[in-house]
C-alpha cells in the first residue's frame, strides 16, 4: 500500500468570536481528516491566550496515497471553548488533503496556510494558522502498516 507521512503544526488563532462573556477563554482545537473520527487528535488547551491562543503542537499522521488524489478527503480542525459543562464550540476550518498536496508540492511538501474560521455555513470571526508537510511517497507491507498505525495513524 502506499503512504506518505502528514505533519500538520497548529500555530495559533487570532481574532476568535468571545464565545464566553464571563470567564476566561480556553482554547483547543480538534483535527480529523476525512469522516474517520478514529482520526481525531487533539492540541493542550490554551489557557492564556483567550481569543489570540496559541499552541505550536505538532500532529502526525499516515495518509493513504489516494487521499492526495481524490478531492473528498478533507482535514478538518475545529475549535473549542473549554468549559466544566461541555466544551462549547468556536469555530472549524475545512481544506482537500487534494489541495493541501498540490499548494505545497512546488515548495517541497511543505507550506504555511492562514485560514477563516467559520461556524456554520457563515464566516465567523478569527482566522487560523498552520503549517503542514507531506514526506515522500512508500509502500509499506501490512506488518508494518500496523505498527505504522499504532504510532501514526491512519493508512
Amino acid at each position: 500500500m502506499d503512504c506518505r507521512k502528514f505533519e500538520i503544526v497548529l500555530i495559533s488563532a487570532s481574532d476568535l468570536e468571545d464565545v464566553r462573556k464571563l470567564f476566561k477563554m480556553k482554547v483547543h482545537a480538534r483535527v480529523s481528516i476525512g469522516s474517520n473520527p478514529n482520526t481525531e487528535k487533539r492540541t493542550p488547551t490554551d489557557k492564556h491566550g483567550e481569543i489570540n491562543p496559541a499552541w505550536n503542537f505538532s500532529i502526525k499522521y499516515t495518509i493513504s496515497e489516494w487521499m492526495i488524489q481524490y478531492p473528498n478527503d478533507m482535514l478538518v480542525i475545529k475549535l473549542y471553548c473549554k468549559r466544566k459543562l461541555g466544551d462549547r464550540y468556536i469555530g472549524e476550518v475545512h481544506m482537500s488533503m487534494k489541495e493541501l498536496y498540490e499548494y505545497s508540492y512546488a515548495s517541497g511538501g511543505s507550506a504555511i496556510m492562514t485560514c477563516p474560521v467559520h461556524k456554520g455555513s457563515a464566516q465567523s470571526q478569527g482566522v487560523l494558522r498552520f503549517s503542514y508537510r507531506f514526506g515522500e511517497r512508500v509502500t509499506i507491507g501490512k506488518l508494518v502498516l500496523a505498527e505504522s498505525i499504532a504510532g501514526w495513524s491512519m493508512c
